[in-house]
């Protein structure tokens, strides 16, 4: 359970994606863009807007990774589904037993792509 949610967490980290638009995703939204590389389309949920973002090799590995999980089949997801308090419950004892000292969350994901991938013109 522990390695999916810090799967999800990094996913989110490489991506910007929300919670919710993480747990959307489907191979649908997997394309080959003009440059030549995997990209991610997909439209947000919360704000309805279409969103194109590059698929980093770390996002593509964790994607490759889930591809056969039976929950992944069953649903037709990239990611076996799992609930957003569930998520955030062990991200909480993830950072417990790492001594991170700042509350972990999803969202946290999404601020760590801003500042670092983003930032750095990705």
């Amino acid at each position: 359970r522990l390695e999916l949610v810090k799967d999800l967490f990094v996913f989110s980290c490489y991506t910007g994606l929300s919670y919710t638009d993480v747990m959307n995703l489907n191979e649908d939204n997997i394309t080959f863009g003009i440059d030549g590389g995997k990209w991610i389309i997909t439209n947000r949920q919360k704000i309805h807007n279409n969103v194109k973002i590059p698929l980093l090799p770390i996002a593509e590995e964790l994607i490759e990774k889930y591809k056969e999980h039976i929950n992944t089949k069953k649903t037709k997801t990239l990611f076996p589904n799992t609930s957003n308090k569930k998520l955030n419950s062990s991200l909480k004892e993830i950072a417990y037993l790492c001594k991170i000292k700042k509350n972990l969350t999803c969202h946290i994901a999404r601020h760590t792509f801003a500042t670092t991938i983003n930032s750095n013109g990705i």
